[in-house]
């Protein structure tokens, strides 16, 4: 239980890696508040399920304003809040070809969701630690934040590079009072995104270009948050830690 009597601010909830995520935090005794977008009664239930005064708040991460407003009520009904994960993305597929207003707008969903919103709540759970002697953020960013990504799917690399240098400035920036930040940098995770791009473009497709021959679980990559959110693992802010079977490497 070493995350007894630690609350966590958790979005994207109630996808395959964020109700991984929450149940691993519960495991180790943390008090998990869970944002979901529309499916009230999936998070629902997931609270129910997790225990330790676990609640599900409900927030639209497109909308601008949502991200503060989500931070204030999860602070206003559970008090304290000791982490702030990040979890919740977008892949919208582009085109060079497509119009500016088209391609505009696939560029500005994904800049708000992948990075607005949690640089929003980054914010906000900053200025919240510091007046109580520190904190924790982590940050799901991807493979894709290195070495370049799809021509279709380049707003999404482009804001995760982005998340990646956000958790790093905000490492340096605010390690000194207490804060630390980490990102997690998954490549090809089994859930209903890799499942239907390999129903469209097959297995090998996917799964050609990692070593290991198979695509993480999204249990692997709870298993790692809840190791970096160990009180004694406060040396690895900074870090960005690659999950992606050796398919990219620095």
């Amino acid at each position: 239980m070493r995350l007894k009597r630690q609350t966590v601010l958790l979005t994207g909830a109630t996808g395959a890696i964020g109700q991984a995520i929450a149940r691993e935090l519960a495991s180790d005794g943390a008090r998990v508040v869970l944002q979901f977008r529309s499916d009230a009664s999936k998070a629902g239930a997931l609270a129910k399920e997790l225990g330790h005064g676990a609640m599900a708040l409900p927030a639209d991460l497109s909308d601008p304003a949502s991200p503060t407003a989500l931070w204030q009520a999860a602070e206003d009904a559970a008090g304290r809040i000791d982490t702030l994960i990040n979890n919740a993305g977008i892949l919208t597929p582009s085109s060079v070809d497509q119009s500016l207003e088209d391609w505009h707008r696939v560029w500005h969903g994904d800049l708000q969701v992948n990075l607005m919103a949690a640089a929003d709540l980054c914010r906000a759970a900053v200025r919240h630690f510091l007046g109580r002697g520190g904190g924790r953020i982590v940050n799901i960013a991807s493979r894709a934040a290195q070495g370049g990504y799809r021509a279709e799917a380049m707003s999404y690399g482009a804001t995760k590079a982005a998340l990646v240098n956000l958790t790093q400035s905000i490492a340096r920036g605010f390690g000194p009072s207490g804060v630390t930040a980490v990102a997690i940098a998954p490549g090809w995770v089994k859930t209903e995104m890799s499942d239907a791009y390999v129903r469209e473009h097959g297995a090998a497709a996917a799964l050609s270009g990692i070593p290991v021959g198979r695509m993480a679980t999204p249990e692997e990559i709870a298993e790692l948050v809840a190791f970096v959110l160990r009180p004694s693992q406060t040396s690895l802010s900074g870090a960005v830690l690659d999950v992606n079977g050796a398919s990219q490497m620095r």
